[in-house]
């Protein structure tokens, strides 16, 4: 499932080429996604100018200028290109060929600037929404979600309120989407590797008895945002079907430093990657020098 960094990156190239345009037609060549599209979804997009392009965890929200929002997950396979209506064409080189079977175009939106965007998912996990925008944190997507983990909500005390007293693994805090909304099981991994933690020590060893964070929260937190500062200025990690909307890959795969790399060398000692499973999900990290 593309991350943070990977859906901000969509949403960055989606702003660039719908914010400001109105939407002429929108395509529906089935009736479902993970989700039915409601009976009357390309009737009420119709005519709609796109105001702006936000993000909340890995929803990317379109600001309409009728008081709703088109709220978007790419789900497991999702992925968004942007062609023009003139020529149709995915710049960018690739490092990994792109699949381009047209059986998985579901959704197409003709805008007014001649830009043509194209939502293709093989799996079909991912979804399509309308939703008022004044009834957008109260709704059932959104209202659990946690403080976003590159907003400035998210610092040291934060972090150790959150965690105080929790004695689930430090790992499986971080990727509860109730605690920190948005950051993944990818990112999850190398943060804890670069602050020198283990994903297996208590949540709540990062605060003290009355919750103010310790030194280890500090670091914690340096390095949640250094990484995906990092992955975003990479344009995403693109893991399996995941790319850029011009179609790039993203190559911050090429900087991870434990995940998916069981059994090699720790890049910072002689230990080495040690896989093992939390929550249902893999965790990557250095016996070694992660305590």
């Amino acid at each position: 499932m593309p991350e943070l960094p990977e859906v901000e990156t969509v949403r960055r190239g989606l702003a660039a080429a719908m914010a400001g345009a109105r939407i002429e037609e929108v395509e529906l060549r089935r009736a479902d996604l993970r989700f039915p599209f409601s009976r009357d979804f390309a009737k009420r997009l119709a005519g709609r100018k796109v105001e702006a392009l936000q993000r909340r965890a890995k929803y990317i929200l379109a600001k309409l200028d009728d008081g709703h929002i088109l709220v978007l997950h790419l789900g497991m396979s999702g992925s968004i290109r942007i062609e023009n209506a003139k020529k149709a064409e995915t710049p960018g080189a690739f490092h990994y060929g792109r699949a381009k079977d047209a059986a998985h175009d579901h959704v197409v939106f003709h805008l007014s600037n001649g830009k043509i965007i194209i939502y293709n998912d093989p799996r079909r996990f991912g979804f399509m929404q309308i939703i008022r925008a004044e009834e957008l944190a109260a709704h059932p997507l959104f209202r659990q979600l946690g403080i976003e983990p590159l907003g400035e909500d998210l610092n040291a005390k934060s972090l150790a309120r959150l965690f105080a007293g929790r004695k689930a693994p430090l790992k499986s805090a971080l990727v509860d989407q109730r605690l920190i909304a948005g950051l993944g099981n990818i990112y999850a991994c190398e943060a804890l590797y670069r602050a020198r933690l283990s994903p297996r020590r208590a949540a709540g060893s990062i605060a003290r008895k009355d919750g103010s964070p310790t030194e280890r929260a500090e670091r914690l937190v340096k390095a949640i945002r250094e990484v995906l500062e990092e992955a975003l200025a990479a344009g995403g990690s693109s893991l399996r079907d995941h790319r850029q909307t011009n179609g790039e890959l993203g190559y911050f795969q090429h900087k991870f430093r434990v995940y998916d790399r069981e059994g090699l060398p720790c890049p910072d000692c002689a230990g080495k990657v040690k896989r093992i499973v939390q929550s249902g999900r893999a965790t990557f990290f250095c016996p070694a020098c992660q305590k």
